[in-house]
């Protein structure tokens, strides 16, 4: 049987968590580039209708419409990026799948807390160096300086509709996730219990905080484990495609 050969998976999509934006991937993507790989990292936005009115399904649209102008993508998403690229993963055929400290789908989440009634979080607007320094614990001056000065509004309907749970089934592809261990956001057992039931690979990091694997002093570290994670798994991909 004559076999098709198949160029290496080379294109990464990664998705920012609420609040944030595409600036959270900087080192990721400098990291990510060393190892060869074109990477895309979008600011989730608003609709034209404004953030009040913005929704989870309309991030999910934006991704899923980049996503797709890409060849058999990575997706690579934090907190409720993770939960974005879980959604989008099926639909437009993903390589692989890292989640870091993803907003858990519905199955996996502890018991919901009193939903912020507010139509807009004033993340950005509301800001204090303070609540900056307590995000970001393990992260050194220069990198809380700079996300302080970017953290941006979220929509308290997206909010709302990522914290009540979203169905959300198992993606065909190889899955990491990325668990930190002093995550005052999702609880570390929630990112264990969604690599178990999706046989995903699982890395624990102890002593990192929710936002520390992309901010914190250890995000260039973890960025190259991801790497190497990603050549691995999409090497397989293309060796199995190839024998297929």
């Amino acid at each position: 049987m004559r076999t098709i050969e198949r160029a290496p998976v080379r294109d990464a999509l990664l998705i920012h968590g609420a609040g944030g934006g595409g600036w959270e991937w900087n080192v990721w993507r400098h990291a990510l580039g060393v190892a060869g790989w074109r990477t895309q990292a979008p600011d989730l936005m608003p609709t034209p209708a404004g953030i009040a009115r913005t929704h989870l399904a309309d991030y999910v649209d934006a991704m899923r419409a980049c996503a797709s102008s890409l060849t058999r993508p990575v997706l690579i998403g934090a907190s409720l990026g993770g939960l974005v690229a879980a959604m989008v993963a099926r639909d437009i055929d993903a390589s692989a799948l890292v989640l870091v400290n993803p907003v858990p789908p519905l199955g996996f989440a502890a018991a919901p807390t009193a939903p912020d009634a507010r139509a807009v979080v004033p993340w950005g607007t509301a800001r204090s160096w303070r609540g900056t320094v307590r995000a970001m614990p393990d992260a050194d001056e220069p990198a809380r300086l700079y996300a302080f000065r970017r953290w941006r509004d979220e929509s308290g309907a997206v909010l709302r509709e990522a914290r009540a749970g979203v169905a959300v089934a198992p993606p065909a592809c190889p899955v990491l996730v990325i668990a930190s261990g002093r995550d005052d956001d999702v609880p570390v057992g929630a990112s264990v219990a969604l690599a178990h039931a999706w046989g995903a690979t699982l890395v624990e990091l102890p002593e990192a905080s929710h936002v520390g694997p992309l901010l914190g002093r250890c995000a260039y570290d973890v960025a190259l484990r991801a790497a190497d994670w990603l050549a691995k798994s999409t090497l397989q991909l293309v060796t199995s495609a190839t024998r297929s």
